[in-house]
Order: C-alpha cells, then sequence, then structure tokens
C-alpha cells in the first residue's frame, strides 16, 4: 500500500497515522519527495480500512500495490539500488562489473593461478566455491573451510572481492568470521526461506540466484525475505531456467534484465556460464546481457579448463574472457555505460 501525504501535512498528524498503522503490526517506510512525502505500508495490509486513512487530514491519497513484493519494489524505491562490495559498486549507472573465476575453490596454487589470470583478463571480483551444492552425492563437493581460506588468501594477494555459495545456516558464522565480502544464494536455495532470513539478518551483500523453475514474482519475493530482515544489500543473478530445450543446460532468459529494471530497483547480473553449459555460448550471451542492461556479469573462468575439477565445459580461459571484457566495453560504451 502507497500513502501519499498532502504537501502542508503537519507533522503531528503524520506522528499519529504512523502509530495508527505501525499499531497494527505493519512497517511504514518513508519515500521523500520535492513537493510531498509518501509512505509505503509493508505487511498484511489487507486489515486496513482505506476509509480509516482517509480520515487523517493529512492523506491525500491512498494506493493498493498488487504486487506481494514491497521492499524490493521499485514503487517504494523509485531510485536504483547500488550494493557495495568491497570497493565495488553494483547497479545503478555505475560500470558493468566482471566476477570471474572456477566453479569451485580447488588446490590453493590452482586458484591462486585462477586469480591472477582472471584479474589479468578484466575481472573486478573473484568468484569460487567452498562448499558445492552437487546434483551427484559422489561428485566433488568442495574443500569447505580450507576453500575459504585459499579465496581469503586469493583476495589478499590480487586484491579482489570474493564471492562464494553459501549452503547452510551452520555454516553462516564462518563466512562472517572469514569476512566473506558477498554471500551467494544458490539457485537450489532460492526459496529456502530460512536461511534467506538469516543471511537478511547480516550486514554482507548478498547475491540471489534465480531458481530452476521460479518465476520473477517468486525471485522477488524471495529477495523480499532478505529484506525484510534489514538487509537491503542485494543483487539479483539470473543463471537460466529448466524448460523443454537440452542444447543448453538450462535456458538463459535475458528478458528478465528490463522486467527486473522496470518493476524493481535492485541490480540483476547474469550468468552465461550455468545459463548455457557450452564455453562457447558463454561471449554471445555476455555481450547480449550487457546491451539488456545487466549491472554485471558472473562467469567461470579457470586458468586450465580442462583439468577443471567441475563444470570444465562451461568455463572459459583466461583468453576468452579477456576478449568478452574488451567487446563489453565496446558495447556498454554504447550504452552509455563503463565496464
Amino acid at each position: 500500500m502507497i500513502i501519499t501525504m498532502k504537501p502542508n501535512a503537519s507533522p503531528e498528524e503524520t506522528q499519529r497515522l504512523i502509530s495508527s498503522i505501525e499499531g497494527k503490526g505493519l512497517e511504514m517506510h518513508l519515500i521523500s519527495g520535492t513537493s510531498l512525502n509518501v509512505f509505503g505500508v509493508v505487511g498484511d495490509t489487507t486489515i486496513l480500512d482505506e476509509k480509516m486513512i482517509y480520515g487523517y487530514s493529512c492523506v491525500h491519497e491512498v494506493t493498493r500495490i498488487a504486487a506481494p513484493y514491497k521492499l524490493a519494489n521499485r514503487i517504494f524505491h523509485p531510485d536504483d539500488t547500488v550494493v557495495q562490495v568491497g570497493g565495488l559498486r553494483i547497479g545503478g549507472h555505475e560500470k558493468v562489473v566482471v566476477i570471474a573465476g572456477p566453479c569451485s575453490v580447488e588446490e590453493e596454487e590452482s586458484l591462486l593461478l585462477s586469480a591472477e589470470a582472471v584479474k589479468q583478463a578484466g575481472a573486478d571480483m573473484l568468484r569460487g566455491g567452498a562448499y558445492k551444492p552437487r546434483t551427484s552425492p559422489y561428485a566433488f563437493q568442495g574443500r569447505g573451510a580450507e576453500g575459504l581460506e585459499s579465496l581469503c588468501h586469493a583476495r589478499e594477494q590480487f586484491q579482489m572481492p570474493i564471492v562464494t555459495e553459501l549452503m547452510s545456516i551452520a555454516k553462516l558464522d564462518e563466512f562472517l568470521e572469514y569476512g566473506v565480502d558477498m554471500i551467494q544464494i544458490g539457485a537450489r536455495n532460492m526459496q529456502n526461506f530460512d536461511l534467506l532470513k538469516a543471511v537478511g539478518r547480516t550486514k554482507t551483500p548478498v547475491l540471489l540466484k534465480r531458481g530452476l523453475s521460479n518465476t520473477i514474482e517468486e525471485w522477488l519475493m524471495a529477495a523480499e525475505y532478505i529484506m525484510s530482515e534489514g538487509n537491503e544489500q542485494v543483487v539479483l543473478c539470473e543463471r537460466g531456467i529448466r524448460t523443454f530445450e537440452k542444447y543448453t543446460r538450462n535456458t538463459l532468459d535475458l528478458s528478465v534484465i528490463p522486467i527486473v529494471k522496470e518493476h524493481s530497483h535492485l541490480p540483476i547480473i547474469i550468468d552465461p556460464s550455468h545459463g548455457t553449459g557450452h564455453r562457447q555460448l558463454v561471449e554471445a550471451m555476455s555481450l547480449a546481457a550487457i546491451a539488456a542492461g545487466a549491472d554485471g556479469l558472473i562467469i567461470e573462468a579457470h586458468h586450465s579448463p580442462e583439468a577443471a575439477w567441475s563444470d570444465g565445459a562451461q568455463t572459459v580461459t583466461p583468453e576468452q574472457l579477456q576478449q568478452i571484457v574488451a567487446k563489453g566495453k565496446a558495447i556498454a560504451h554504447v550504452i552509455g555505460r563503463q565496464m
């Protein structure tokens, strides 16, 4: 619900309105304007009687919002959110960021080689899975805490913020102790609501991947869970959805970029590696994503993809990543951004 106040609304009457609504267990979020103020009401607004609200002399208009997500809604927050990760700024009119690195954190020597290679290729941030959710219980599951330590060593050596996936609330304190710069919530956990609420109670930026078969509304509602706990530093990540098509690993939905930009203020980045599953398709989808307005890319890259412990087929070489960055800069320039 949106409550638009009259230009001459008195502070006393406004406070009585706020007290009345918050007394019913709802939250009032102020959206300040140049000529008038607007309040976004968050919670179960079906309990509110519009006539009661109009009874306050300070109220100009009451509008019910059909979308179930509120904090993630652009109506509540007209300006683009810019999420800060280390020294990076993601979203708005900031540069298009490149996050790159191996699918999984391997031996530290290998990780450092990949980190150096992606840094030289133009990456801004390092990715790598210390804990890996794999379809098969017999596949490599990651190095765990040792992997987190290796990521931290790579961060220190190459001055790149790190992002890695959190699979369980039980490991959250470990992530915070290591100072992970950005916590990734993977596709399989997009609707793990307890996990979403737990990261929402931290101040660490969150990269929220779209679920395997989830709608945009469900995805934004997952973001709402995080934001409702106080953490509004959320970046959305489209990584492909499951369809009947078998040629690609998933179907990369690039139309989601302008749709999210219209309905939400949150930044959105694209994962062309999981979105296609084929190394040779990553460049084309990366460039298309930039042209469509994506705020960043997250790409699997390895110093020697054929030797990667997981997802080698969709992992690009440092040379291929460098080409993507070079061509991406040209496209970003055309649409008025930097990369």
